[in-house]
């Protein structure tokens, strides 16, 4: 078990069960995914663009990624169907506790100018996004060999049924959320 594993069960989920009065235990919130995807546009013409995104991302998350193809053609883009554009990494348990571990304590204050992430990124049903412009905050990732610098997004899925409850989970990992979507909630909710 990884210590945000653990934590979890010895501090959020009692605190959750608390502020939400779950009766059951299976109706607190829990971690369910984190998706990490790369967008590659550039890679349709050039391979080796692909291959170092892919070979940094699985540096990232501990975990081969899987190549994204175009679903359909976009003739603006000069894309076709089938082309690749990009590469993810679906992370559950253990590895997906690790990565969320390395990304609040790690990541996010290596980045530049950072205030805290948007508290408004969720999707209305307890996911949450957010994206990164640089791919090198991540200590795993050498400076010196990075030929290109390259954003990321990353999906925070959960088991919880409100965006309250996923904020009250995300807060509870000591994540750094912001917003006023906090003091509306605290008003209606």
């Amino acid at each position: 078990m990884t210590r945000m594993h653990e934590y979890y069960e010895t501090v959020v989920r009692p605190a959750l069960t608390e502020d939400f009065s779950y009766t059951n235990p299976m109706q607190v919130p829990k971690l369910d995914k984190i998706v990490i995807n790369m967008g590659v546009g550039e890679a349709s013409q050039d391979r080796k663009k692909i291959e170092a995104a892919a070979g940094e991302m699985a540096i990232i998350s501990g975990q081969k990624p899987v190549i994204t193809l175009a679903k359909k053609s976009i003739a603006a883009f000069k894309l076709r169907d089938g082309m690749t554009v990009g590469c993810k990494v679906t992370l559950r348990r253990d590895r997906m506790y690790e990565f969320l571990d390395r990304l609040i304590n790690i990541a996010l204050p290596r980045v530049r100018d950072f205030r805290g992430l948007p508290g408004t990124s969720f999707d209305g049903r307890g996911n949450y996004a957010l994206g990164l412009k640089e791919q090198i905050v991540f200590p795993e990732i050498d400076y010196d060999t990075v030929d290109e610098v390259r954003g990321l997004n990353i999906v925070i899925c959960t088991t919880a049924r409100t965006d309250a409850e996923a904020r009250a989970l995300l807060r509870g990992f000591d994540m750094p959320l912001t917003g006023e979507s906090d003091k509306e909630e605290e008003r209606n909710g």
